[in-house]
């Protein structure tokens, strides 16, 4: 088995604000693959775009800072890389494709010239003839129709779609090993939407680039990622293969999440309350206070350690219900056959483990351990 392309271990970032300090990314970890696609789902703050833009530190430095953890890239760490080493790897072997396309372009500059800087600054000895035709080639091979006369066009007579499509060819502007997609789909239309996950797919075959992919969509997750990381006010809840995630999701938060989808059951749910403070993050799972299944150990101590399902290798989730002394089987809706409900298992399994520390007790003499 090779070993991974990008690996991040124990990830903490945080930002230093007057109101104090913000826990954006705290003790994330996952790996890609090459050739692969992983995506990063999530509500909105639960750290994804933080989590995919410390890779390469383009946050805003200060007030943002990474704490604690590496980040390694092909064997090297780029948290103890200098800001100038930092560049060689920044649109050259690691590129991104930012929210929001309007932004992502300059108004005042041709979309040939924009995509073209990134070749002056990392292919400085070709010719400017050379990187006129490559940025066309790269025009046309994202389908833009006509490309040879829209290089010279800018940015505000494109659509939303061709603006993301521009961006995509920035960013393959250097053949990079790895792709960092945030959320490129979210402001375009459906049939859009699907022209560029497929567009993501064709290029990475013909690339052979790894993809990280940061959404809060599942939908787009089961069509274009390999492996999924789902991640809930900065923390990991769960990951594994798209198959794993998706069709058995493990975790309360990936359930509910699934559940809000469309089309699923005769009515769309919601996931009642908000994300915790970022600031003074609660202890215990961070979902605690919005699952419906949390019991007292779930507000205890630090977040429940990965534990894995089902035997697998890769499928891990962040639960005291996959932990001893508890069921995961009271994670599941009570079947019409069930004898007991799901509180009920839950309140005899309490029970059970309130008897046996009894018992302890009694055996060390009636000391408290």
């Amino acid at each position: 088995m090779t070993d991974p392309l990008l690996s991040v271990e124990d990830l903490k970032t945080h930002f230093h604000t007057d109101d104090g300090t913000v826990y954006a990314v705290d003790s994330v970890s996952f790996d890609v693959n090459p050739g692969e696609t992983v995506a990063i789902v999530g509500e909105s703050g639960s750290g994804k775009t933080v989590t995919s833009e410390s890779i390469t530190k383009i946050l805003d430095m200060p007030p943002g800072e990474i704490v604690e953890g590496t980040i390694t890239f092909d064997g090297m760490d780029l948290t103890e890389m200098s800001e100038k080493q930092l560049q060689d790897i920044r649109g050259n072997r690691i590129s991104h494709i930012f929210q929001n396309p309007q932004n992502g372009l300059n108004p005042v500059y041709k979309v040939g010239r924009q995509i073209g800087e990134t070749l002056r600054i990392h292919r400085d000895d070709l010719p400017k003839a050379e990187i006129r035709d490559r940025v066309i080639d790269l025009l046309d091979r994202t389908g833009i129709p006509e490309a040879s006369s829209r290089v010279d066009d800018y940015p505000h007579e494109f659509s939303g779609g061709m603006k993301q499509r521009v961006l995509i060819a920035m960013a393959l502007a250097c053949d990079s090993d790895l792709l960092i997609a945030d959320e490129p789909t979210t402001a375009l239309d459906v049939t859009i939407q699907a022209q560029i996950l497929q567009l993501l797919e064709d290029v990475q075959a013909e690339y052979n680039m790894s993809i990280l992919f940061v959404t809060h969509d599942l939908g787009v997750v089961s069509e274009i990622a390999d492996r999924v990381v789902v991640m809930y006010a900065g923390k990991v809840m769960e990951k594994g293969s798209v198959e794993e995630v998706i069709h058995n999701p493990a975790h309360p938060y990936t359930k509910a999440l699934i559940e809000c989808l469309p089309g699923r059951g005769s009515s769309m749910k919601r996931i009642d309350g908000a994300l915790p403070s970022v600031t003074e993050p609660p202890e215990g799972c961070r979902f605690n206070s919005r699952c419906e299944h949390a019991v007292s150990d779930c507000s205890m101590g630090d977040q429940p350690q990965m534990h894995a399902i089902d035997g697998s290798q890769t499928h891990r989730a962040s639960c005291v219900y996959y932990g001893p002394g508890y069921d995961a089987a009271d994670l599941e809706p009570p079947t019409e056959n069930s004898s007991t409900s799901q509180s009920e298992r839950r309140s005899n399994s309490q029970s059970e483990r309130r008897s046996e520390t009894q018992r302890d007790t009694r055996a060390d003499g009636g000391h408290d351990a």
